[in-house]
């Protein structure tokens, strides 16, 4: 199937309500058709993998044929080049975060630039990192828990950014390192509290954290981690 093919098809799909309801989530609107994730992921079945396809549909700009793209691309052929290219393309925060748990967590450069992102001062770039260390967290089922306790100063150092498409990243990647295992369970209750500690006046590191402690120390969360490692 063509890319011409497929925006024709996408278009057809555009619903104005849709676009409407989405904004008031801060998706920005703008290029936007208002077309549901669950069926761009039924499209996605439908047309298969395809390194060469997914370059033209993200470079359509259309915001579902972006989403697309980050279903159908093949990892391992994804190069830096490109994963920056894109990155510097992002315009909302749902583009980045589909583009970073569907295809950029499974490329080699995953943990690297995670690290790296999450120093850029660019609001969708700097939310791309913390998105993908939280993508990693939940796909990565190989990885040590060194890696992930390599992100804790990161965090740390991006609790205080107020901006709220940051924040929210920055405690999403917390919480889902804390529900990996019970040890950096553990390791991330003491992240949370040192955040609290160190940033008294800001109430983005004291969100930040206390959310993460909330969940990470509530029953249910524990109960689940435990069943998890006992397989």
């Amino acid at each position: 199937m063509k890319s011409q093919e497929i925006i024709k098809r996408l278009k057809s799909l555009s619903n104005k309500k849709n676009v409407e309801g989405i904004a008031r989530f801060g998706i920005n609107p703008e290029g936007t058709l208002g077309i549901p994730v669950t069926t761009l992921r039924k499209i996605a079945k439908e047309i298969g993998k395809g390194h060469e396809l997914a370059q033209e549909l993200w470079e359509s700009g259309i915001h579902e044929a972006r989403i697309l793209a980050a279903l159908i691309d093949i990892p391992s052929e994804v190069t830096v080049k490109q994963a920056e290219i894109w990155l510097k393309g992002l315009d909302s925060w749902d583009v980045c975060d589909q583009l970073m748990m569907n295809l950029l967590d499974k490329t080699g450069f995953a943990f690297k630039k995670a690290a790296e992102w999450s120093k850029r001062k660019a609001e969708f770039e700097k939310r791309a990192g913390f998105a993908l260390m939280a993508s990693l967290a939940v796909h990565d089922k190989k990885a040590g828990d060194s890696q992930f306790k390599l992100f804790f100063p990161l965090i740390i150092e991006a609790s205080t950014d107020e901006r709220n498409f940051v924040k929210k990243s920055v405690n999403w990647a917390l919480r889902q390192i804390g529900k990996r295992n019970m040890v950096l369970n553990k390791k991330v209750i003491a992240v949370s509290n040192e955040i609290i500690n160190k940033f008294p006046e800001s109430k983005s590191a004291k969100w930040i954290a206390k959310d993460a402690l909330r969940e990470l120390q509530d029953e249910i969360t524990i109960k689940r981690i435990n069943e998890k490692e006992k397989g």
